[in-house]
């Protein structure tokens, strides 16, 4: 099933995730929608919180990425083709950053249309669950390792315009101040139908 993305705005996008004591079929299904709406809107990772949800588990999917933007990928200590090993779910992931840093353009479903220049670091080593239960190990370096950082970002209640420069957040206020106003308006509405239907 596809979800509604939230937007910016939306004080959910800002809430730390809770762990994930068990992995039930609730957790399945909701892995299951998320892939499902991650790739309806053409992402390449999707956070719980991005659909309502604060806990942490994220999706991703980098198989559709170009070729110029090269990712790395060792799971359980293994060199994988990360494109055959997509997608993956992590729940409860740890990373560690390694390597220098470099910066990349990101975009982010929770903002339409926004881009920026974010500096993360080139690889990193993530301590996850799998949805079988299993603790998983993954290294991943470039695009990979950008795409798990800005995921792992979204868990803790980071957003990409947290890492820009403050120079290219002034310059893209204008454009943050309409979409947090537009989506204030919708969480409104949501709310209002909730307390509607109670009656």
């Amino acid at each position: 099933m596809i979800l509604p993305i939230l937007q910016y705005g939306d004080p959910i996008l800002r809430t730390k995730g809770k762990p994930i004591e068990i992995i039930d079929d609730r957790i399945r299904e909701l892995a299951t929608n998320m892939i499902e709406t991650m790739r309806a809107a053409h992402g390449v990772g999707l956070a719980a919180q991005q659909i309502g949800e604060a806990l942490q588990l994220t999706v991703l999917d980098i198989s559709q990425v170009e070729d110029d933007r090269p990712s790395t990928l060792k799971l359980d200590g293994k060199d994988i083709d990360p494109k055959t090993a997509m997608p993956l779910v992590l729940m409860n992931p740890e990373i560690e950053l390694r390597g220098e840093t470099e910066v990349g353009v990101e975009g982010c479903l929770s903002f339409p249309e926004i881009t920026g220049d974010i500096e993360r670091a080139q690889a990193v080593t993530v301590r996850a669950q799998s949805l079988e239960g299993e603790t998983i190990q993954i290294e991943a370096g470039g695009f990979l390792s950008r795409a798990i950082q800005h995921e792992h970002d979204h868990l803790n209640g980071i957003l990409f315009i947290d890492r820009m420069r403050s120079a290219a957040k002034v310059a893209l206020s204008s454009r943050l101040k309409r979409l947090q106003k537009e989506t204030k308006r919708g969480v409104r509405h949501r709310d209002e139908l909730v307390t509607d239907t109670t009656l």
